[in-house]
């Protein structure tokens, strides 16, 4: 009689450690801190499939704009990315997808200059990692927050 019940205890613990396991997975695409000149850009995810085609940014202002991002980015994973919570009475998020790409980069904003009227942000495209090159065909994205602002957002290529 005790078998049984040990059985269904170590299948729950099983079970339990599995869901943390997905869990852990999805969060290691959540980077943290940026290393950017200032503390008012700061990389919250960057992740190689956006389901964008095509070069975009986006500067989202509020949760459901924020949301329907992330369904479109978790459309096609299983677990999806986690929603990271952003104070949008103080923040805005900035998302800049490079569309689709096969060279294994990753777009990097970083903070150019912050004038009176306007906030100018460089884009670059950076290689992962220099020694592996991949030639699967991906459309990546990086997730920053930014304090709220009402300057004009301007964004200049940088020298890749």
């Amino acid at each position: 009689m005790r078998h049984p019940m040990k059985t269904v205890l170590l299948s729950i613990v099983v079970l339990v450690l599995s869901c943390n396991g997905q869990k852990k997975t999805a969060m290691e695409n959540v980077v943290g801190e940026s290393p950017t000149k200032s503390d008012s850009l700061v990389l919250l995810i960057q992740d190689e499939h956006s389901g964008s085609d095509t070069t975009e940014t986006l500067i989202i202002t509020d949760l459901k704009a924020l949301g329907k991002f992330f369904s479109r980015v978790n459309k096609t994973r299983k677990p999806g990315i986690p929603v990271p919570e952003v104070d949008f009475s103080k923040e805005m998020v900035i998302v800049h997808c490079s569309g689709r790409q096969n060279n294994g980069s990753l777009p990097v904003l970083s903070l150019l200059k912050e004038t009176e009227t306007r906030v100018v942000l460089e884009s670059k495209m950076i290689t992962k990692n220099e020694k592996w090159q991949s030639t699967a065909i991906t459309s990546p994205f990086s997730l920053y927050r930014m304090p709220l602002t009402k300057k004009d957002i301007v964004f200049e290529k940088g020298v890749e």
